[in-house]
């Protein structure tokens, strides 16, 4: 991690949210609840936007029609920011992703996604990779069960990411 940048301001950081679609919402069985986790990220994504925080959504699978966009509720947040749709499990793998990170200038990575084990794990253990610092939002995740969450937090705060 880079300490030299101190405390985490609006002015260093950038949030990313990955994946916020009913689909994934619907297999969440770990703790938060799915309720609970939505209503989270949509807190996050307003208290993003009042801060002036750039941010970069993505989502899975829309173009090949196996799942649908961000949920409404989320988006309604987001009035203004465009989903970068992808095919891997992996966001940063997709050049428009990664590409959309690198032009927010900033070098703190404020991150939230579904599932905690799979795009939220692949995507924060790749920008830690790549330079990024990383803070998740433990509350707005969710995974597919309980053991698969908590392991995925530990296995990132273990990798260098910010609880």
């Amino acid at each position: 991690m880079t300490n030299d940048l101190g405390v985490w301001t609006a002015d260093d950081c950038a949030l990313v949210l990955i994946d916020y679609q009913q689909e994934m919402f619907e297999v969440i069985r770990s703790e938060p609840s799915a309720d609970l986790v939505e209503m989270q990220v949509r807190l996050l994504a307003k208290t993003a936007k009042a801060f002036g925080l750039p941010i970069v959504l993505t989502t899975v699978g829309v173009g090949a029609g196996f799942n649908g966009p961000t949920l409404p509720s989320i988006l309604s947040e987001l009035e203004g920011i465009e989903a970068i749709d992808r095919y891997s499990m992996n966001a940063f793998e997709d050049a428009a992703f990664s590409d959309a990170v690198k032009a927010t200038g900033r070098k703190r990575l404020i991150i939230g996604g579904l599932h905690t084990e799979i795009c939220l794990t692949f995507a924060t253990v790749q920008a830690l990779k790549d330079g990024y610092d990383v803070m998740y939002v433990t509350d707005a995740v969710g995974g597919r069960s309980e053991t698969a969450h908590r392991t995925a937090i530990e296995r990132l705060a273990h990798a260098g990411a910010v609880p």
